[in-house]
């Protein structure tokens, strides 16, 4: 039985429309500004103006919508301070040039406009709706510029792989969206909080669009995530029960019927060798690994980089923090993910717990072959919005976080 005195609070004051805009600009901030050849010829220069200037944006509507600075306590946020702080440390020798700080700075205010936010953290579903609308439109986006320009929309450098051509988006970003979309989606319709016409107007055009860009991590976790999510509910929704029951079966029906078509969408045309090294990545990460350093380097790393390695990516996020923040930065980030699980562990059955289940799986599983754990990215926005949601207010809140009379 809950403790009368602390509830998952519903909504104690509702989330301001205006702090849904400022989680949206955060979004668009994190998409990058590289991808395929858009329908539209937009200028790398032009994106990152309107990325940095969205960034800027959330910052000011934040900052507007809480002029005291009310926030609340969050060792997420805390420990991500902490390792931000430790990024200007190690940027400060200039390793990887001025661009180093000016992430830095990035990463700043990314930061600054979540804890202005945190005022409205309440462990409520909104967030999590404002979440799907704007990758679910980021979605359409790719879907038109499909419709636009099929030759653009599966380019032949990305092995006919769907990407984004209204903005540029890579096949992993597509495919994380979809993802994630399809994951909170199905959670907010075991939970009740979603009809199952709109959800599967939701889930069935996303799940396509995830199968188009063959994006092996995504699928991996939206399955991981979404059964462990599942199996958080066992032992309180029957739906769930359901659900996870027709998720086995279903699995073993597709890898009995469909085994070679599955085992052809995994490999993607890949030769054994390339699929077992991982898209070439481990040939980066060897190369990576054996680099000489100094001790400093091994324990703060070299500063904020591109997440690149000799002009290749590293697509690993434990290794990008290594190479950035070193092994403090590692445990920094261990520490966070740490915090998370056990908080989880410990919140009672919720829509919302699983919600935040599911986020935390999907970026543990992505960590291993997709970099974002370190700096201002969409993994570190998917852990935000799962810490507001294992958020327990009490029936009586602290002053400081009430409303001016």
């Amino acid at each position: 039985m809950l403790d009368p005195a602390v509830r998952p609070a519903p909504a104690i004051r509702g989330f301001p429309k205006a702090a849904g805009i400022a989680w949206t600009l955060l979004i668009i901030n994190t998409l990058g500004s590289t991808g395929a050849k858009t329908v539209i010829p937009l200028p790398r220069s032009v994106s990152q103006l309107i990325t940095m200037g969205s960034l800027g944006a959330a910052f000011v509507i934040a900052l507007a919508l809480n002029p005291r600075l009310r926030i609340r306590p969050s060792a997420y946020l805390s420990l991500l301070t902490l390792l931000l702080v430790l990024s200007v440390v190690a940027s400060l020798n200039l390793e990887g040039g001025f661009g180093a700080l000016f992430r830095c700075f990035r990463f700043s205010l990314f930061l600054s406009t979540l804890w202005l936010l945190t005022r409205w953290w309440d462990g409520g579903l909104d967030l999590v709706r404002q979440h799907i609308r704007t990758y679910g439109a980021m979605l359409v986006t790719v879907v038109i510029g499909l419709a636009l320009s099929p030759g653009n929309a599966l380019p032949f450098e990305y092995g006919g792989r769907l990407t984004g051509t209204v903005w540029p988006l890579t096949p992993p970003q597509v495919g994380q969206y979809a993802a994630i979309v399809i994951g909170l989606t199905v959670l907010l319709w075991l939970g009740g909080k979603l009809d199952r016409r709109h959800a599967l107007t939701v889930i069935i055009p996303s799940f396509g669009v995830l199968l188009l860009t063959h994006t092996r991590t995504a699928m991996l976790g939206l399955v991981v995530g979404t059964i462990v999510a599942l199996m958080s509910q066992w032992m309180s929704s029957a739906r769930a029960r359901k659900v996870f029951t027709g998720l086995v079966f279903g699995g073993v029906f597709v890898v009995v019927a469909l085994g070679g078509l599955l085992q052809t969408w995994f490999l993607r045309g890949q030769s054994e060798e390339n699929f077992s090294s991982l898209t070439g990545r481990a040939k980066v990460w060897d190369a990576l690994l054996d680099a000489p350093r100094t001790t400093l380097e091994y324990l703060f790393g070299v500063g904020l980089t591109d997440k690149s390695y000799d002009g290749l990516p590293i697509d690993s996020s434990w290794l990008a923090v290594y190479h950035e923040q070193g092994y403090v930065g590692i445990v920094i980030v261990g520490a966070f993910l740490l915090v998370l699980v056990v908080v989880a562990v410990l919140r009672p059955p919720s829509p919302a717990r699983a919600c935040a289940i599911f986020l935390i799986t999907y970026c543990l599983s992505a960590s291993y072959t997709e970099a974002g754990l370190g700096d201002a990215s969409p993994y570190l926005l998917h852990l935000a919005l799962a810490a507001s949601l294992l958020v327990r207010v009490p029936a009586e809140e602290p002053e400081f976080l009430k409303e001016p009379a």
